[in-house]
């Protein structure tokens, strides 16, 4: 319901800006289009793989290493594939989703939501560059350990 309520919102708002001024709608619909074919490519295959990896790795698989289960192990393992693996917000939080139905314990998931949006070890050598090799290390271990606590707290709140 709600959805329908947030499209019909955002169509009222189109037509209204058309009515306004029809030049900067169409050329921020553009603007839109364009946007949308760049990250499509990135998009589809990252939904590819995770299409491919959760129908090789069985439920049991996912529960016993990131389930809730696995404990702080499993927390670890989900904090360090997050800080490695480069994932767009817009995909990490429906991924999640899926790990989650497929068994991830509700830490182990916040831990890898958590580091794959603050921690960049792939990246840290660009990071490096324009901001020095003491603030980029600074940044992902004080990032890296809040995601630790993120995830303690979630887990805290939630009872897992």
């Amino acid at each position: 319901m709600s959805n329908t309520i947030i499209y019909g919102l955002t169509l009222l708002l189109l037509v209204l800006s058309y009515w306004k001024d029809k030049g900067k709608t169409k050329r921020s619909l553009m603007k839109a289009w364009k946007s949308f074919e760049n990250i499509l490519p990135q998009l589809l295959g990252i939904i590819f793989i995770m299409g491919i990896l959760l129908s090789i790795l069985h439920p049991e698989t996912i529960s016993h290493f990131i389930g809730s289960s696995s404990g702080f192990i499993g927390v670890l393992i989900s904090a360090i594939a997050g800080s490695i693996v480069i994932i767009p917000g817009f995909v990490a939080f429906p991924m999640v989703a899926l790990l989650l139905q497929k068994g991830a314990g509700v830490m182990q998931a916040a831990a890898l939501v958590s580091t794959l949006l603050t921690v960049g070890i792939v990246t840290a050598p660009l990071e490096m560059k324009y901001f020095g090799k003491r603030l980029t290390l600074s940044r992902n271990i004080v990032a890296f350990l809040f995601s630790l606590f993120v995830a303690m707290i979630i887990g805290w709140v939630v009872g897992a």
